[in-house]
């Protein structure tokens, strides 16, 4: 794997660890949810995620509307980010940042078997 892979990889790796502890301390109304470490480090993370997943596209030249797969995991992508701002900081019930929480977490899984499969629909 090089460089930009193993980048890209981790960094996603990081990114779905701190929204999994986010959403533990949002299950237990815990204070580690609102420290300021807990509200720009993801940011950062996501930061080095985006520009790598830029950077990749632009060196292997496939570009997400030129293909299934990549425009599928931009749209999931989307959802994923709505359904997480849901799931920790906009939802208006415990009930629907639970469903929000685990919905984000099925689409975070989407998108890693899209990746692995280069298909928009894994398994089929």
């Amino acid at each position: 794997m090089d460089i930009l892979k193993a980048v890209h990889v981790g960094s996603a790796l990081l990114s779905i660890t701190g929204f999994v502890l986010r959403g533990i301390w949002m299950l237990q109304d815990s204070p580690g949810l609102r420290a300021r470490a807990t509200r720009i480090l993801p940011h950062v993370i996501d930061t080095v995620l985006l520009v790598s997943a830029i950077a990749l596209v632009v060196r292997l030249q496939q570009f997400p509307l030129a293909h299934a797969w990549l425009s599928a995991k931009l749209f999931a992508l989307l959802a994923y980010i709505v359904l997480g701002s849901i799931a920790l900081k906009y939802g208006k019930t415990r009930r629907g940042r639970v469903l929000s929480f685990g919905l984000a977490l099925a689409v975070f899984l989407y998108i890693v078997l899209v990746a692995m499969t280069r298909s928009p629909l894994p398994g089929l």
